[in-house]
Protein backbone atom coordinates (compact mmCIF):
# COMPACT_ATOMS: atom_id res chain seq x y z
CA UNK A 1 0.00 0.00 0.00
CA UNK A 2 0.97 3.40 -1.06
CA UNK A 3 0.23 6.91 -0.17
CA UNK A 4 -2.70 7.82 -2.47
CA UNK A 5 -4.54 10.84 -4.15
CA UNK A 6 -6.16 12.54 -2.00
CA UNK A 7 -9.84 14.05 -2.98
CA UNK A 8 -9.34 18.10 -3.94
CA UNK A 9 -11.52 20.58 -2.98
CA UNK A 10 -13.01 23.40 -4.48
CA UNK A 11 -9.83 25.18 -3.94
CA UNK A 12 -7.61 22.80 -4.70
CA UNK A 13 -8.94 22.81 -8.27
CA UNK A 14 -9.17 26.74 -8.54
CA UNK A 15 -5.03 26.66 -8.09
CA UNK A 16 -4.67 23.91 -10.10
CA UNK A 17 -6.58 25.87 -13.24
CA UNK A 18 -4.61 29.18 -12.32
CA UNK A 19 -1.08 27.05 -12.37
CA UNK A 20 -2.15 25.51 -15.56
CA UNK A 21 -2.72 28.78 -17.09
CA UNK A 22 0.35 29.62 -16.35
CA UNK A 23 2.40 26.62 -17.52
CA UNK A 24 -0.17 27.41 -21.12
CA UNK A 25 1.31 30.94 -21.48
CA UNK A 26 4.61 30.00 -20.20
CA UNK A 27 4.95 27.03 -22.94
CA UNK A 28 3.56 29.15 -25.81
CA UNK A 29 6.13 32.04 -25.06
CA UNK A 30 9.01 29.95 -24.46
CA UNK A 31 7.85 28.45 -28.00
CA UNK A 32 8.85 31.11 -29.99
CA UNK A 33 12.73 31.70 -30.15
CA UNK A 34 14.55 34.57 -28.30
CA UNK A 35 18.45 35.40 -28.35
CA UNK A 36 18.11 35.06 -24.55
CA UNK A 37 16.00 31.81 -24.18
CA UNK A 38 19.00 29.81 -23.80
CA UNK A 39 20.40 31.55 -20.74
CA UNK A 40 17.24 31.60 -19.19
CA UNK A 41 17.18 27.93 -19.11
CA UNK A 42 20.46 27.76 -17.98
CA UNK A 43 19.88 29.82 -14.94
CA UNK A 44 16.92 27.93 -13.69
CA UNK A 45 18.46 24.37 -13.94
CA UNK A 46 21.36 26.00 -12.24
CA UNK A 47 18.60 27.65 -9.52
CA UNK A 48 17.25 24.14 -9.13
CA UNK A 49 21.00 22.86 -9.01
CA UNK A 50 21.59 24.93 -5.69
CA UNK A 51 17.88 24.52 -4.43
CA UNK A 52 17.43 21.18 -3.98
CA UNK A 53 21.30 20.63 -2.54
CA UNK A 54 20.84 23.59 -0.33
CA UNK A 55 18.33 21.83 1.39
CA UNK A 56 21.12 19.10 2.00
CA UNK A 57 23.30 21.27 3.46
CA UNK A 58 24.80 21.02 0.43
CA UNK A 59 25.88 24.68 -0.50
CA UNK A 60 26.83 26.26 -3.07
CA UNK A 61 26.40 29.77 -4.93
CA UNK A 62 24.08 30.89 -7.84
CA UNK A 63 27.24 31.81 -10.08
CA UNK A 64 28.76 28.34 -9.08
CA UNK A 65 25.95 26.64 -10.16
CA UNK A 66 25.45 28.66 -13.16
CA UNK A 67 29.11 28.25 -13.77
CA UNK A 68 28.22 24.20 -13.56
CA UNK A 69 25.11 24.23 -16.14
CA UNK A 70 27.48 26.17 -18.59
CA UNK A 71 30.32 23.28 -18.55
CA UNK A 72 33.11 25.76 -16.92
CA UNK A 73 35.29 26.03 -13.60
CA UNK A 74 33.23 26.51 -10.27
CA UNK A 75 35.46 28.96 -7.48
CA UNK A 76 38.12 27.31 -5.57
CA UNK A 77 36.55 27.54 -2.59
CA UNK A 78 34.03 24.77 -3.58
CA UNK A 79 35.12 22.00 -1.93
CA UNK A 80 35.55 18.48 -3.40
CA UNK A 81 32.79 16.80 -1.70
CA UNK A 82 30.43 19.48 -2.51
CA UNK A 83 31.50 19.97 -5.82
CA UNK A 84 31.09 16.01 -6.54
CA UNK A 85 27.40 16.44 -5.27
CA UNK A 86 26.29 19.51 -6.94
CA UNK A 87 27.74 17.62 -10.26
CA UNK A 88 26.76 14.52 -9.75
CA UNK A 89 22.95 16.15 -9.13
CA UNK A 90 23.12 18.33 -12.70
CA UNK A 91 24.25 15.28 -14.40
CA UNK A 92 20.56 13.59 -13.39
CA UNK A 93 18.52 16.95 -13.88
CA UNK A 94 20.00 16.60 -17.45
CA UNK A 95 18.99 13.23 -17.96
CA UNK A 96 15.51 13.83 -16.82
CA UNK A 97 15.45 17.07 -19.23
CA UNK A 98 16.13 14.67 -22.13
CA UNK A 99 13.91 12.11 -21.09
CA UNK A 100 10.96 14.55 -22.09
CA UNK A 101 12.25 13.25 -25.69
CA UNK A 102 12.67 9.89 -25.34
CA UNK A 103 10.36 7.01 -27.23
CA UNK A 104 8.97 3.79 -25.16
CA UNK A 105 9.56 5.63 -21.69
CA UNK A 106 8.51 3.63 -18.63
CA UNK A 107 9.07 3.94 -15.06
CA UNK A 108 11.52 1.25 -13.34
CA UNK A 109 13.47 0.70 -10.30
CA UNK A 110 16.45 0.32 -12.41
CA UNK A 111 16.28 3.92 -13.76
CA UNK A 112 15.72 5.38 -10.67
CA UNK A 113 18.88 3.26 -9.24
CA UNK A 114 20.66 4.79 -12.06
CA UNK A 115 19.78 8.67 -11.59
CA UNK A 116 20.43 7.81 -7.72
CA UNK A 117 24.33 6.28 -9.03
CA UNK A 118 25.01 9.63 -10.65
CA UNK A 119 24.57 11.73 -7.73
CA UNK A 120 26.02 9.57 -5.25
CA UNK A 121 28.84 7.68 -7.22
CA UNK A 122 31.37 9.95 -5.87
CA UNK A 123 30.50 8.24 -2.62
CA UNK A 124 30.60 4.74 -2.67
CA UNK A 125 29.88 4.31 0.87
CA UNK A 126 26.36 5.36 0.52
CA UNK A 127 25.59 2.64 -1.61
CA UNK A 128 24.71 4.47 -4.61
CA UNK A 129 22.10 2.67 -6.30
CA UNK A 130 21.60 0.26 -4.07
CA UNK A 131 18.82 -0.28 -1.57
CA UNK A 132 19.86 0.26 1.81
CA UNK A 133 20.17 -2.83 4.44
CA UNK A 134 18.91 -1.47 7.71
CA UNK A 135 16.79 0.92 9.60
CA UNK A 136 16.62 4.61 8.82
CA UNK A 137 15.55 6.77 10.74
CA UNK A 138 15.65 11.15 9.82
CA UNK A 139 16.41 13.27 12.61
CA UNK A 140 15.57 16.57 13.36
CA UNK A 141 16.83 19.10 15.57
CA UNK A 142 17.15 16.51 18.81
CA UNK A 143 19.04 13.47 17.59
CA UNK A 144 16.83 11.47 20.30
CA UNK A 145 13.72 12.33 18.67
CA UNK A 146 13.75 11.25 14.94
CA UNK A 147 11.26 12.89 12.59
CA UNK A 148 10.70 10.17 10.65
CA UNK A 149 11.00 6.59 10.41
CA UNK A 150 11.20 4.74 7.20
CA UNK A 151 9.81 1.02 6.28
CA UNK A 152 11.58 -1.77 7.30
CA UNK A 153 14.53 -3.07 4.90
CA UNK A 154 12.78 -6.13 3.44
CA UNK A 155 9.53 -4.09 2.69
CA UNK A 156 11.86 -1.71 0.32
CA UNK A 157 11.42 -3.88 -3.02
CA UNK A 158 7.75 -4.65 -2.98
CA UNK A 159 6.61 -1.09 -1.90
CA UNK A 160 9.21 -0.06 -4.69
CA UNK A 161 7.68 -2.26 -7.59
CA UNK A 162 4.51 -0.71 -6.11
CA UNK A 163 5.73 2.63 -6.51
CA UNK A 164 6.72 1.95 -10.30
CA UNK A 165 3.56 0.32 -11.37
CA UNK A 166 1.75 3.17 -9.84
CA UNK A 167 3.53 5.85 -12.03
CA UNK A 168 3.25 3.39 -15.19
CA UNK A 169 -0.62 2.65 -14.90
CA UNK A 170 -1.91 4.25 -11.73
CA UNK A 171 -4.25 7.49 -11.60
CA UNK A 172 -3.37 8.33 -14.84
CA UNK A 173 -6.29 10.75 -14.88
CA UNK A 174 -5.32 12.79 -12.06
CA UNK A 175 -3.67 16.25 -12.42
CA UNK A 176 -0.02 15.55 -13.37
CA UNK A 177 1.26 17.85 -10.65
CA UNK A 178 -0.95 16.35 -7.98
CA UNK A 179 0.42 12.58 -9.40
CA UNK A 180 3.93 14.22 -9.47
CA UNK A 181 3.10 15.47 -5.55
CA UNK A 182 2.36 12.09 -4.55
CA UNK A 183 5.09 10.30 -6.70
CA UNK A 184 7.84 12.57 -4.51
CA UNK A 185 6.16 11.47 -1.10
CA UNK A 186 6.20 8.13 -1.75
CA UNK A 187 9.64 8.14 -2.54
CA UNK A 188 10.99 9.94 0.01
CA UNK A 189 9.02 8.15 2.59
CA UNK A 190 10.06 4.67 1.67
CA UNK A 191 13.44 6.14 1.38
CA UNK A 192 15.24 3.16 -0.19
CA UNK A 193 18.49 4.20 0.17
CA UNK A 194 21.45 4.64 2.84
CA UNK A 195 21.48 9.07 1.42
CA UNK A 196 19.96 11.10 -0.92
CA UNK A 197 16.44 10.37 -0.73
CA UNK A 198 15.60 13.73 -0.68
CA UNK A 199 17.16 15.02 -3.73
CA UNK A 200 15.82 11.84 -5.70
CA UNK A 201 12.43 12.40 -4.93
CA UNK A 202 12.59 15.66 -6.04
CA UNK A 203 14.11 14.75 -9.22
CA UNK A 204 11.35 11.77 -9.71
CA UNK A 205 8.92 14.73 -9.22
CA UNK A 206 10.47 16.91 -11.93
CA UNK A 207 10.73 13.64 -13.99
CA UNK A 208 6.74 13.27 -13.65
CA UNK A 209 6.59 16.65 -14.65
CA UNK A 210 9.22 16.44 -17.57
CA UNK A 211 7.06 13.23 -19.06
CA UNK A 212 3.62 15.24 -19.12
CA UNK A 213 5.47 17.23 -22.24
CA UNK A 214 3.56 20.52 -21.87
CA UNK A 215 5.99 22.45 -20.06
CA UNK A 216 9.84 22.08 -20.32
CA UNK A 217 11.01 20.81 -17.14
CA UNK A 218 13.43 23.71 -15.86
CA UNK A 219 9.98 25.77 -16.42
CA UNK A 220 8.23 23.71 -14.49
CA UNK A 221 10.36 22.65 -11.57
CA UNK A 222 9.76 23.81 -7.47
CA UNK A 223 13.51 23.00 -6.23
CA UNK A 224 14.76 26.09 -6.70
CA UNK A 225 11.56 27.65 -4.73
CA UNK A 226 12.18 24.85 -1.90
CA UNK A 227 15.68 25.72 -1.40
CA UNK A 228 14.58 28.79 -0.25
CA UNK A 229 14.87 28.84 3.56
CA UNK A 230 11.52 29.54 5.22
CA UNK A 231 9.99 27.24 2.24
CA UNK A 232 12.35 24.49 3.17
CA UNK A 233 10.69 24.50 6.55
CA UNK A 234 7.77 24.68 5.39
CA UNK A 235 8.83 21.67 3.01
CA UNK A 236 9.98 19.76 5.89
CA UNK A 237 7.10 20.78 8.08
CA UNK A 238 4.11 19.43 5.15
CA UNK A 239 6.41 16.00 5.40
CA UNK A 240 6.07 16.03 9.08
CA UNK A 241 2.12 17.10 8.92
CA UNK A 242 1.45 14.06 6.39
CA UNK A 243 3.90 11.53 7.98
CA UNK A 244 6.10 10.80 11.02
CA UNK A 245 6.75 7.03 10.41
CA UNK A 246 5.39 4.61 7.33
CA UNK A 247 2.23 5.14 7.55
CA UNK A 248 0.42 4.87 3.63
CA UNK A 249 -3.67 5.22 5.24
CA UNK A 250 -2.47 8.89 6.19
CA UNK A 251 -4.32 11.84 4.19
CA UNK A 252 -1.80 13.32 1.84
CA UNK A 253 -4.34 16.68 1.40
CA UNK A 254 -2.10 18.63 3.28
CA UNK A 255 1.05 17.48 1.68
CA UNK A 256 -0.28 17.84 -1.95
CA UNK A 257 -1.80 21.66 -0.95
CA UNK A 258 1.89 22.67 -0.01
CA UNK A 259 3.40 21.25 -3.73
CA UNK A 260 0.54 23.29 -5.33
CA UNK A 261 1.12 26.21 -3.73
CA UNK A 262 4.76 25.60 -4.35
CA UNK A 263 4.27 25.16 -8.28
CA UNK A 264 1.80 28.21 -7.82
CA UNK A 265 4.21 30.87 -6.49
CA UNK A 266 7.52 29.18 -8.55
CA UNK A 267 5.63 29.63 -11.72
CA UNK A 268 4.61 33.30 -10.83
CA UNK A 269 8.66 33.78 -10.19
CA UNK A 270 9.36 32.42 -13.89
CA UNK A 271 6.58 34.33 -15.13
CA UNK A 272 8.62 37.55 -13.77
CA UNK A 273 11.80 36.19 -15.12
CA UNK A 274 10.92 35.78 -18.45
CA UNK A 275 9.45 39.63 -18.65
CA UNK A 276 12.50 40.71 -16.78
CA UNK A 277 14.57 38.92 -19.42
CA UNK A 278 13.16 40.18 -22.37
CA UNK A 279 12.95 43.85 -20.95
CA UNK A 280 16.42 43.45 -20.18
CA UNK A 281 17.76 42.47 -23.68
CA UNK A 282 15.11 44.80 -25.34
CA UNK A 283 17.15 47.97 -22.83
CA UNK A 284 20.84 46.53 -23.62
CA UNK A 285 20.09 46.45 -27.48
CA UNK A 286 19.67 50.26 -27.32
CA UNK A 287 22.82 50.72 -25.49
CA UNK A 288 25.03 48.11 -27.94
CA UNK A 289 23.17 49.83 -31.10
CA UNK A 290 24.11 53.27 -29.81
CA UNK A 291 27.64 52.40 -29.19
CA UNK A 292 27.87 50.72 -32.85
CA UNK A 293 28.99 47.23 -31.40
CA UNK A 294 27.58 44.14 -33.50
CA UNK A 295 24.32 43.33 -32.21
CA UNK A 296 25.60 39.63 -30.53
CA UNK A 297 27.71 41.49 -28.25
CA UNK A 298 24.00 42.03 -26.43
CA UNK A 299 24.64 38.88 -25.16
CA UNK A 300 27.18 38.69 -23.66
CA UNK A 301 25.52 42.16 -21.74
CA UNK A 302 22.24 40.42 -20.96
CA UNK A 303 24.66 37.73 -19.47
CA UNK A 304 26.97 40.29 -17.26
CA UNK A 305 23.73 41.79 -16.10
CA UNK A 306 21.78 38.93 -14.73
CA UNK A 307 24.62 37.44 -13.07
CA UNK A 308 28.12 37.14 -14.46
CA UNK A 309 29.06 36.16 -18.12
CA UNK A 310 32.06 34.25 -18.57
CA UNK A 311 34.51 34.38 -22.19
CA UNK A 312 34.22 30.94 -23.01
CA UNK A 313 30.28 30.71 -22.28
CA UNK A 314 30.02 33.76 -24.37
CA UNK A 315 32.63 32.65 -27.22
CA UNK A 316 29.93 29.18 -27.42
CA UNK A 317 26.22 31.26 -26.98
CA UNK A 318 27.34 33.10 -30.24
CA UNK A 319 29.75 30.36 -32.43
CA UNK A 320 32.67 33.05 -31.76
CA UNK A 321 36.58 32.35 -32.18
CA UNK A 322 38.87 33.33 -28.72
CA UNK A 323 39.85 36.64 -30.38
CA UNK A 324 36.57 37.73 -31.47
CA UNK A 325 34.94 37.46 -28.15
CA UNK A 326 38.10 38.53 -26.11
CA UNK A 327 37.78 41.50 -28.71
CA UNK A 328 34.30 42.17 -27.56
CA UNK A 329 34.63 42.03 -23.81
CA UNK A 330 37.68 44.05 -23.76
CA UNK A 331 35.87 46.50 -25.85
CA UNK A 332 32.36 46.08 -23.37
CA UNK A 333 34.80 47.03 -20.37
CA UNK A 334 36.54 49.83 -22.18
CA UNK A 335 32.95 51.34 -22.38
CA UNK A 336 32.44 51.57 -18.78
CA UNK A 337 29.82 48.65 -19.51
CA UNK A 338 30.88 45.44 -17.67
CA UNK A 339 33.61 45.01 -14.96
CA UNK A 340 36.13 41.90 -14.58
CA UNK A 341 35.71 39.68 -11.17
CA UNK A 342 38.31 37.36 -10.12
CA UNK A 343 41.42 36.02 -12.41
CA UNK A 344 42.59 32.88 -14.54
CA UNK A 345 40.11 30.53 -15.64
CA UNK A 346 37.43 31.64 -13.39
CA UNK A 347 37.13 35.18 -14.50
CA UNK A 348 34.45 36.25 -15.26
CA UNK A 349 32.33 40.00 -15.85
CA UNK A 350 29.79 41.82 -14.09
CA UNK A 351 27.74 44.72 -15.95
CA UNK A 352 28.50 48.23 -15.10
CA UNK A 353 27.88 51.97 -15.57
CA UNK A 354 24.49 52.62 -17.95
CA UNK A 355 24.04 48.51 -18.42
CA UNK A 356 23.89 47.81 -14.40
CA UNK A 357 21.55 50.93 -13.82
CA UNK A 358 19.18 50.23 -16.41
CA UNK A 359 19.10 45.91 -15.62
CA UNK A 360 18.39 46.95 -11.79
CA UNK A 361 15.75 49.52 -12.90
CA UNK A 362 13.84 46.90 -14.10
CA UNK A 363 14.02 44.63 -11.03
CA UNK A 364 13.23 47.31 -9.20
CA UNK A 365 9.59 47.61 -11.06
CA UNK A 366 9.45 43.96 -11.55
CA UNK A 367 9.62 43.28 -7.84
CA UNK A 368 7.10 45.92 -6.14
CA UNK A 369 4.87 43.61 -5.58
CA UNK A 370 5.27 40.76 -3.53
CA UNK A 371 4.16 37.05 -5.78
CA UNK A 372 0.44 36.41 -4.61
CA UNK A 373 -0.43 32.85 -1.92
CA UNK A 374 -3.57 31.53 -4.02
CA UNK A 375 -4.38 29.87 -1.15
CA UNK A 376 -4.28 33.15 1.09
CA UNK A 377 -7.09 34.86 -1.02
Amino acid sequence: MLFAVPDLDAKDQQVLGEIERFREELRHQVAEPRRWEGQLRRSLVAGAIQGSNSIEGIVVTIQDAQALVDGEEMSASVDDADRAAVTGYCEALTWVQQSAHMNGFVFHEMLLSALHFMMLKHDLSAWPGRYRPGAIYVSGGDPLNPVYAGPQPEQIAQLMAELMDWLNTGDLDAPVLVRAAIAHLNLVSIHPWRDGNGRMSRCLHRLVLARDKVLAPEFASIEEWLGEATNTYAYYEALRQTRTSWQPERNTHTWVRFCLRAHHMQAQLVQRRLERAAKTWHELAEIVSATGLDERVVSALYAAALGQVRRTTYQHDENLTRDQAVRDLQTLRRLGLIEPLGHGKTQRYTAAGAARQRAQEIVRQLGRTPLRDPYSD
